[in-house]
């Protein structure tokens, strides 16, 4: 046995409190009693039996988008530790001692206590049948809960939840999510009976069950069938509902186990009774939470214990704080529908006025409770449209006398006023965040103290909005008006040379049907761009009218992936890849790409997307690499745009004896239609046959999965940094139906998200999120259905391979040379051998690379300079494109020239780049930094003045620059001898730094 710190061993003046709980309302108290005992009077210790420490419970439901736990957690581990609270992860409290007053944990943790928090919680109610033991039978509590259902549900295709409470409507959304075929079990003859009346369910049964999600209303469970595994299930009235998995949520029971261990005095129905102090009848013992009986009720919703944890933590500090009744106000969406209770929801005709309106055209239901003399709100029922919860819910709290009549509130105002006024009238008392009781006055004085800049920062510093987000909205909308009133204005800004984010960008271009970045410089910017506007630009262009990307207007604007239709790898090489659709690829074309890797001397590699990848391309050669593939009939696989990869299938219908629907036909459909549009980020889709899930669809942009009858659309999802899981978008829809979605979905991602967003990223940071883009793609809510679909439709009809204009094109070709004064070219890294494959040698690490810089900076910049030099001519005006760059050699030294055309300026420098020694500055975009020309390094994006050649975001580092002038038609540079240029900037000599701390394996060659 383990024995802690005694009460007498800690500091004298210190006593212990033991928190058996480390749920949401356990941290709470845990963070109030921080936060409130400023004396530091009392050590924490506190004990979570769970394998993780306390996380969002209310917010489970996301762990299916995202699969992520710690984006659930309520505390980083580092908050415990730095706040003093001892926590026990992993060990449950197992027994309390009230004479010795110690905590005994199953691993044998002794602590004695001053005072003891109960914050237990509660476990979920399964009901007594036969049967549900069997393997398939789910409970809704944990995050390894949620983990067994989606094991489970992989090869599961019908599903039962037992309970139409709340947890059963959040259980069903899961079930949903999972693109099972749901059914909710509801034995009395309502839905979220505690929260909404008859009238107010019928409307939700009604939304729920245009999604898919069938209702089955007083039906008790009567067995689970199967032999080990659920096969069925079985209500009293004798039918059969064929399942092949249940998950139970048919409400809570509190953990009292440790209280009746100890004799502490119980309610009727079990819970720790408590009085208005937290106290039970152990005056050294408290109990908080779900666990806990006050009054005649246990509270089965986190707000109400969020109240007694801040109640508890002020009365053990000596405050004066009592816990007398519970606001149970509660806002959320389930299934996509608001529903919201607030106030004396069930005040009945003795004590209040009624007031109802229903709309089951529109699935909408309001049932307002007035006082008899119609002054006061009482308290309501929303369902359908909460939007108006915050207001109406504030007028029940505060018993603020009515500013309008009662039919109002129902119909509204018959002037264009709001009949309550806006969010500016509510008085600073107002609760926004009834979960954590942040007032309206709490957040506008943290917006002003903290200088806070977004909705997201509010919630972070606040609370507000964090535990089940329903009032979110609300915190956005005080968070916009408080701004406005500090006049202070939050920049979305595109760059310093637009002051528009790219949302409003693509607007305007749309609308004044500008087609160069210099019609829309002149009209909305200053200066002459950057590398950030740039290629945004060029997206938004080739997104509304998908001209060439390498057309002379656009080329300049392009990013050195998309200018030359290659992905930049180490030392300035390039990697090629073929369009393959669905992965499916003929044994004709295999050959056709061994063939090309052998004679190039590719590394080879298959990629997760399906295609075959041929890495380390010189940037002369892939006129040449693609014209041989462009003849094998190949097409460009646009893996260096932000535009569609890939659309990864399964085998389907064609092979397995699983599959659904012929995933392979549909992918190369879908790939073949979107293949080349312009995105603000990269887009990958997938095609799975059946819900085995063998493409992985559930974790792309787009992912298709079959289904009996059509498929189940998921979108928003990716890999990647941080993983995120797809959201159903609509289930059970034909091959026509979806790709209309995907249309409207992917046309309203491009006009709509910010630049380099991922469709997950943009989902997070819509307000009302997959809700949202549901509203709009499925029920056409801002009436843009058609021209989503037109715009994107002409994407598609204007649709060109990128490679095979530049093969067909001399002029094109003439811009990947090496170097536009010779027909030379030269090796720019080393390679070693690894695997019977050359790849490029190590790079030294960051350090190294600086160090070599320093300690050859006074060779590099002091002896060139001190040289004699003369005029030398290096090419004509025509060899440099307008506003880009191109490499000359001279000697064995390579030199960048640009040719900044939109200033009527020349530049030179070196094309070596210091940082990883890459020669590869002339392919980096040029711009200026508050008037100073510059270069961004394609690579890293290290930027160079032009004039000077010191780093503009990286002072170790700077480039050397050479005088230039034109005359004739010709370009010169002002040069020293060969010999003292290259004893300094040859070739060579970049390529052996790059990898001088390098191992080399096998062999070691220059390419």
């Amino acid at each position: 046995m383990i024995t802690a710190q005694s009460r007498q061993t800690c500091a004298s003046d210190q006593q212990t409190i033991v928190v058996i709980g480390n749920g949401m309302v356990g941290l709470r108290f845990c963070e109030k009693l921080v936060q409130y005992d400023t004396a530091r009077q009392y050590r924490i210790v506190t004990f979570c039996e769970e394998p993780r420490a306390a996380y969002d419970r209310v917010g489970l439901t996301s762990f299916f988008a995202h699969r992520d736990a710690e984006k659930l957690m309520l505390a980083k581990l580092d908050w415990y530790s730095a706040n003093g609270v001892e926590l026990h992860v992993g060990d449950r409290a197992d027994r309390i001692d009230r004479q010795q007053r110690t905590v005994t944990s199953q691993k044998g943790v002794v602590i004695e206590y001053d005072r003891l928090v109960l914050a237990t919680g509660s476990y979920p109610f399964v009901p007594k049948v036969p049967g549900i033991e069997k393997r398939g039978v789910f409970v809704y509590r944990t995050i390894e809960d949620l983990e067994r259902m989606i094991s489970h549900a992989s090869t599961s295709r019908r599903c039962a939840v037992i309970g139409g409470g709340l947890l059963g409507l959040e259980a069903a959304k899961a079930v949903y999510d999972l693109g099972l075929e749901a059914h909710v079990i509801q034995n009395t003859g309502r839905l979220m009976h505690r929260q909404i009346d008859d009238a107010g369910s019928r409307v939700l049964v009604n939304q729920i069950a245009a999604l898919g999600v069938h209702v089955h209303l007083n039906c008790t469970t009567k067995a689970v069938h199967g032999q080990t595994q659920v096969e069925g299930i079985e209500f009293d009235n004798g039918t059969r509902l064929p399942v092949d998995m249940i998950v139970v949520s048919a409400g809570i029971r509190p953990r009292d186990e440790l209280a009746v261990l100890a004799h502490l005095e119980l309610g009727p129905q079990g819970g720790v009774k408590i009085d208005d102090q937290l106290r039970t009848s152990d005056p050294h013992i408290y109990a908080i939470g779900e666990c806990a009986y006050h009054n005649g009720m246990i509270y089965g919703l986190v707000a109400p214990g969020y109240e007694m944890a801040d109640a508890l933590a002020s009365t053990l500090t000596g405050g004066d704080k009592r816990f007398e009744k519970a606001d149970v106000s509660t806002k959320l969406k389930l299934m996509g529908v608001e529903v919201a209770s607030f106030g004396d929801y069930e005040a009945t005709i003795e004590t209040a006025t009624p007031l109802q309106f229903e709309d089951p055209f529109g699935g909408k239901y309001k049932k307002l409770l007035f006082s008899r003399d119609g002054k006061y709100l009482l308290g309501g029922i929303l369902v359908g449209d909460a939007s108006q919860y915050g207001m109406l819910s504030m007028l029940a709290k505060t018993r603020t006398v009515l500013p309008c009549p009662p039919h109002e509130l129902i119909v509204g105002s018959s002037t264009s006023a709001s009949a309550v006024g806006g969010i500016d009238s509510m008085p600073d008392s107002a609760p926004i965040c009834s979960c954590n009781n942040v007032s309206k006055g709490a957040i506008c004085a943290a917006i002003t103290e903290h200088n806070l800049e977004s909705p997201a920062a509010v919630k972070a510093c606040t609370k507000a909005g964090a535990s089940c987000g329903g009032c979110f909205a609300q915190v956005t909308d005080l968070f916009k008006a408080h701004m406005k009133r500090l006049g202070k204005n939050v920049s979305n800004h595109l760059c310093e040379h637009f002051a528009y984010s790219r949302t409003e960008l693509f607007a305007l271009i749309k609308l004044k049907q500008l087609k160069t970045f210099s019609e829309i410089l002149k009209q909305y910017g200053t200066g002459t761009g950057c590398e950030i506007c740039k290629p945004t630009i060029a997206s938004i262009l080739a997104s509304l009218w998908n001209d060439n990307i390498l057309d002379p207007r656009h080329e300049a604007l392009q990013d050195t992936n998309d200018r030359f239709l290659a992905n930049m790898q180490r030392g300035g090489l390039y990697s090629v890849v073929p369009r393959v659709p669905g992965g499916e690829i003929t044994p004709e074309k295999l050959i056709v790409l061994g063939e090309v890797a052998q004679e190039y001397n590719l590394y080879t590699k298959i990629t997760g997307g399906q295609r075959i990848d041929l890495f380390g391309a010189q940037v002369q050669d892939l006129p040449d690499i693609w014209e041989k593939l462009v003849d094998a009939g190949f097409e460009s696989g646009h893996a260096y745009g932000k535009s569609l990869r890939t659309v990864k299938s399964c085998v389907g219908t064609t092979w397995c004896r699983y599959g659904l629907q012929d995933s392979v036909g549909f992918a190369i459909e879908v790939e073949n239609r979107y293949k080349g549009i312009r995105s603000p980020h990269k887009i990958k889709m997938a095609v799975s046959g059946c819900t085995r899930e063998c493409a992985e669809a559930q974790s792309k942009d787009v992912g298709l999965i079959a289904v009996e009858g059509g498929y189940n659309l998921y979108v928003c999802g990716n890999g990647g940094t941080k993983p995120r899981h797809a959201e159903l978008l609509a289930a059970g829809i034909d091959e026509e139906t979806a790709i209309r979605y995907i249309d409207r979905f992917l046309m309203y991602y491009i006009a709509t998200a910010d630049k380099l967003t991922r469709t997950s990223v943009w989902c997070d940071k819509l307000e009302g999120g997959i809700d949202h883009i549901r509203a709009v793609v499925i029920d056409d809510s801002l009436g843009l259905a058609s021209e989503l679909e037109s715009r994107l439709q002409h994407l598609v009809d204007t649709y060109q391979c990128e490679w095979k204009s530049v093969v067909d094109d001399p002029e094109k070709r003439k811009r990947f040379r090496q170097f536009v004064n010779t027909e030379e070219t030269e090796p720019c890294i080393e390679f070693v051998t690894e695997r019977g494959q050359t790849r490029p040698a190590d790079w030294p690490n960051e350090i190294v690379s600086l160090e070599q810089f320093q300690s050859d900076v006074d060779r590099q910049f002091g002896r060139v300079t001190d040289a004699e030099t003369r005029w030398v001519k290096v090419g004509a005006v025509d060899d440099f494109p307008m506003d880009g760059g191109a490499t000359v050699k001279y000697g064995k030294t390579q030199i960048a020239v640009f040719n900044y055309s939109s200033r009527g300026e020349w530049y030179a420098t070196q094309n070596m780049c210091p940082h990883k020694k890459a020669f590869v500055l002339s392919r980096g975009l040029i711009g200026d930094a508050n008037g100073t020309p510059k270069v961004a390094c394609p690579l890293h994006k290290k930027t160079f003045s032009l004039k000077t050649g010191e780093s503009l975001s990286d002072a170790e580092y700077k480039i050397k620059t050479f005088p230039i002038k034109v005359e004739g038609g010709s370009v010169y540079l002002d040069l020293p001898r060969v010999e003292i240029l290259d004893d300094v900037y040859a070739t060579e000599i970049g390529c052996s730094l790059a990898t001088s701390c390098a191992e080399h394996p096998e062999s070691v060659t220059a390419s």
